[in-house]
């Protein structure tokens, strides 16, 4: 029990006469825990709103005004018959209105209009987001001369959000690659400050530590005063970001 109490007020001896040294690998530690404590949410919050939004992203195929009701269900139904097709759902002209007037914020520019300007359309939910590009090439068809050919004499063009999911996941993975960087950064500063701490402590009770060597001490009872001071450092700043982190979260 003795030996305990004295590795421990030899470390703690120690970080008050290296007093600079310690705050700063205190500080760092702090920082950078508080910086994990923020980002990782974020992280999973930019991911998770990532996976939705692809989850939900779907390919429609307009509708030409004057087509049948019989050349509507052929080509849903040949739709239907892809191999990496989901489900088909129509949706009339009235109905994408609605939906258009849900996602506006200014509801004026809709009731405004006279006229209905959408198409009807076929919306075409594919079994994995990847097969977004597939299936278009496959309704949509070509000619040799380079030229749409449609699977049905019903389909006008195709539309969808693709692309503004794409730009959402290169921002979320060019965050994701810089944060983590930042942080990775953040890590080893605050690793190399705390080491220096150590490394000062151990400078300067040189003499101490000669002598002990000379009087037969071990090197596990040299050693553990530092170890206990780099423990009681990475304590410090953890119990601290803890707390900052409390804080936040409450208030």
């Amino acid at each position: 029990m003795s030996r305990i109490l004295f590795f421990f007020s030899e470390a703690f001896r120690a970080l008050r006469r290296n007093g600079a040294p310690t705050l700063a690998a205190v500080v760092t530690t702090v920082v950078t825990l508080v910086l994990l404590g923020v980002l990782i949410p974020i992280f999973q919050t930019a991911q998770a709103k990532s996976d939705e939004v692809r989850g939900e992203l779907n390919v429609h195929f307009a509708l030409y005004d004057d087509a049948t009701n019989a050349e509507i269900a052929a080509a849903k139904g040949k739709i239907e018959g892809l191999s990496d097709v989901s489900a088909v759902t129509f949706v009339s002209k009235q109905e994408a209105l609605q939906t258009l007037k849900g996602e506006l914020k200014d509801k004026t520019i809709v009731e405004e209009l006279h006229t209905n300007p959408l198409p009807a359309s076929l919306e075409v939910k594919p079994t994995d987001p990847k097969y977004l590009t597939q299936i278009e090439k496959e309704v949509m068809g070509t000619t040799d001369g380079g030229k749409a050919d449609p699977i049905g004499p019903a389909i006008s063009n195709p539309f969808s959000r693709q692309q503004s999911t794409d730009k959402i996941e290169k921002v979320t993975s060019a965050l994701k690659i810089v944060l983590t960087v930042l942080m990775a950064l953040l890590v080893v500063a605050s690793v190399m400050l705390v080491g220096n701490t150590i490394r000062l402590s151990i400078f300067t009770r040189r003499r101490e530590v000669e002598v002990m060597r000379l009087v037969g001490a071990t090197r596990w009872f040299i050693r553990w005063p530092f170890l206990i001071e780099g423990v009681v450092v990475g304590f410090l700043g953890g119990a601290v970001a803890i707390i900052i982190l409390w804080i936040g979260k409450t208030t």
